[in-house]
């Protein structure tokens, strides 16, 4: 299992190292507080990762390991920083925004079309989302390789500073009265937000929206699973950037 690291004193060297990407640390709540735990703890919060108390249970696909009731989920790629990326993006970018997204298959079939279609970056939250694992890596095709992962504390920060450097901002709402091929996606970078399938884009992320769409339905059924419906969307973008490309 190449997409973990267990056991004190290996969580406590990558997190003193800050050379592997850990997504999230798992601690058994049976576990005795020591000094190196403390410091693992310490450093956790320092850097903005996860770290979690769970029951033994949870333990149980890593038993072959002696993890000593400690276990670090690694990234297999490197995450990028927001304000890096702003420092070196330029005219009519794209980006994808997802807001509590928590299947490992649909943010790898996402990754792949996203990659397909020339979108530069996704960003996706610290908490509430899942975050690149191996399913994901193995999902994309290896897609995750081509496209920058940004990842961030608050997505409404996040959202604040595009919009601060000129980016507009395309959320996605069911209720929404515009459908997503009435904006013209064309000469401006975009970053469209999409929500979980059923509690979809929150509502403080609606608000600083500059478009809210929707994908029309002809039938009265559950919306679209959340890959499906921004290949949708983001293949649109294509279209038009195309069809001007041809004009």
């Amino acid at each position: 299992m190449d997409d973990i690291i267990y056991g004190k004193n290996s969580v406590l060297e990558a997190l003193v190292s800050g050379e592997r990407e850990i997504n999230k640390i798992l601690i058994s709540k049976n576990i005795h507080s020591d000094v190196k735990l403390n410091k693992i703890k310490e450093l956790a919060k320092e850097n903005g990762i996860v770290f979690q108390f769970v029951a033994k249970e949870k333990f149980q696909p890593y038993a072959e390991y002696n993890h000593q009731g400690i276990i670090a989920q690694i990234s297999p790629v490197k995450y990028y920083d927001i304000d890096e990326f702003l420092e070196n993006s330029y005219e009519n970018k794209s980006m994808v925004i997802l807001d509590g997204v928590e299947d490992s298959h649909n943010l790898g079939a996402i990754i792949r079309t996203c990659v397909c279609a020339g979108v530069e970056a996704i960003v996706i939250p610290f908490r509430r989302n899942v975050q690149v694992n191996s399913v994901v890596e193995k999902t994309s095709a290896g897609a995750v390789n081509h496209i920058k992962i940004i990842k961030v504390n608050s997505l409404v920060n996040a959202v604040q500073k595009l919009k601060n450097n000129n980016w507009w901002i395309i959320a996605t709402d069911a209720s929404a009265n515009d459908n997503y091929f009435d904006v013209n996606y064309n000469d401006m970078n975009f970053a469209v937000i999409m929500g979980a399938e059923h509690a979809g884009v929150s509502k403080s992320l609606l608000k600083l929206a500059d478009y809210t769409v929707k994908i029309p339905m002809l039938r009265k059924f559950n919306s679209l699973n959340v890959s499906n419906a921004l290949s949708a969307i983001i293949f649109e973008t294509v279209r038009q950037k195309l069809s001007n490309i041809k004009k």
